[in-house]
């Protein structure tokens, strides 16, 4: 076995029983329900207001829940919604766009009106799901995608260093594929996702790049990018595995307006191409803030094998002053992240011993002993990667891929609506 994960909570001590504990309308500090009730809003609301710096929040005595003031409270609640809403335009929550494609749920995600937990527990397919995000259509089987002709690599690999990361060869294919696409300024609905299609084919066999490239040549016709994906990482497509790797991707397609979505869809609303739009997706997503947080996650895993324990691993952490990634997150707040759980149960499913998947266990056990953030896709997906036996970093490019149908779909929507987006700076600088 790999690590021991008891982490007791501590003796808080004695407490005095004499007096009884004040109401909420005598307590300066507040938790999370008691302040979102005072400032008339639901706590995601509450969530991103913290978030986006318009209100402190501190931490609870030993782990717990995190606290917040009545003066901050009041004050916040004084300057009114609009005021709140201008003072963090272009922050956590900020701007709102409206859309048709998703909406967010304390359950995850809604592709079009579905859950995408039904879309994962139906295995719809990626396929199915991508073609729903694009079209708003859910078709009755997984639509089959033809491959075309097998793109000629050796140009891309001549300029990628043999340790590339995953994700980091990814912009190279499109730039590529774009330079070489005549077509690719034609924005009519039958043209562009014949491209999509064939794109989100070239960044699955990307994913063996620069490492296998003769792996990346035989996964090409693979009948679906789940076994594309596989294939592409040396692993054997076992069913199991490949139904684990389309959730995944389903899970990864879409999350409303996140940072890679917002660029992508802030380069579709200049009408640029669909190779372009994409483009900007990955610039976005390789921030360790957004798609390169799995990584970060990766490192603290590492830590916790060297050391052989989980709770050593996240006390160096604590004694560095350095937030522990891979939990939390803005929207789910304490709910916790749905997509995290599904992607812990697809790891159970597989059945691994693998010393990794233990530690990874361990240190989401660990956080939970200690009344920490719960779990959220980042580090769901680091197991679920050492579950399937996939090498490290694999998350950041299944990632990537996985978003792909949802940038498509949000540059499609921006760019039939007609507007650029071009928001407006407050100057603040001297002589204002």
């Amino acid at each position: 076995m790999f690590i021991n994960v008891d982490m007791k909570n501590q003796s808080h001590g004695d407490r005095s029983r004499s007096a009884a504990p004040a109401g909420p309308e005598a307590r300066e500090e507040l938790g999370a329900a008691e302040a979102a009730a005072l400032l008339g809003v639901k706590l995601p609301t509450l969530y991103a207001y913290v978030s986006r710096g318009l209100l402190a929040s501190l931490p609870g005595a030993r782990g717990r829940a995190r606290r917040y003031r009545r003066s901050d409270l009041l004050a916040l609640r004084e300057r009114g919604p609009a005021r709140r809403a201008a003072a963090g335009a272009l922050r956590w929550g900020e701007p709102i766009l409206e859309t048709a494609i998703t909406a967010m749920t304390p359950d995850g995600p809604a592709y079009r009106g579905h859950p995408v937990a039904a879309l994962v527990a139906s295995r719809a397919g990626f396929e199915a799901v991508a073609e729903l995000l694009w079209t708003g259509e859910l078709a009755a089987a997984p639509p089959s995608w033809e491959p075309g002709p097998e793109p000629e690599l050796a140009p891309m690999l001549a300029c990628l260093p043999p340790d590339a990361p995953h994700a980091a060869c990814l912009p190279l294919l499109v730039a590529a594929r774009a330079a070489g696409d005549p077509g690719r300024f034609d924005a009519r609905l039958e043209a562009v996702l014949p491209r999509a299609r064939s794109l989100l084919r070239l960044l699955a066999i990307g994913l063996a790049l620069p490492r296998a490239p003769s792996r990346a040549r035989r996964a090409w016709r693979a009948p679906t990018l789940a076994q594309v994906v596989a294939r592409a990482f040396g692993v054997e497509p076992r069913p199991e595995r490949v139904a684990a790797l389309d959730a995944c991707l389903v899970l990864f397609a879409d999350h409303e307006l996140n940072a890679s979505t917002f660029a992508a869809r802030v380069a579709a609303s200049t009408h640029a191409d669909l190779y372009a739009v994409v483009q900007a997706g990955l610039a976005a997503l390789s921030g360790p803030l957004h798609g390169a947080a799995s990584d970060r996650f990766e490192a603290l895993l590492a830590e916790a094998v060297a050391a052989g324990s989980a709770e050593r691993a996240l006390a160096e952490r604590l004694r560095r002053g350095e937030l522990v990634p891979g939990f939390g997150h803005p929207f789910y707040g304490a709910a916790g992240d749905a997509r995290a759980r599904l992607l812990l149960a697809l790891a159970a499913e597989q059945g691994s011993r693998s010393e990794e998947l233990a530690a990874a266990l361990a240190i989401v056990e660990a956080m939970r002993r200690e009344g920490r953030p719960p779990v959220n896709v980042d580090a769901a997906a680091v197991a679920l990667r050492a579950a399937l036996g996939l090498p490290r970093g694999a998350v950041a490019g299944l990632f990537a891929l996985g978003r792909a149908a949802g940038w498509v779909a949000h540059g499609l929507e921006q760019a039939a609506s007609g507007r650029l987006l071009r928001p407006r700076a407050r100057y603040r600088g001297p002589g204002a």
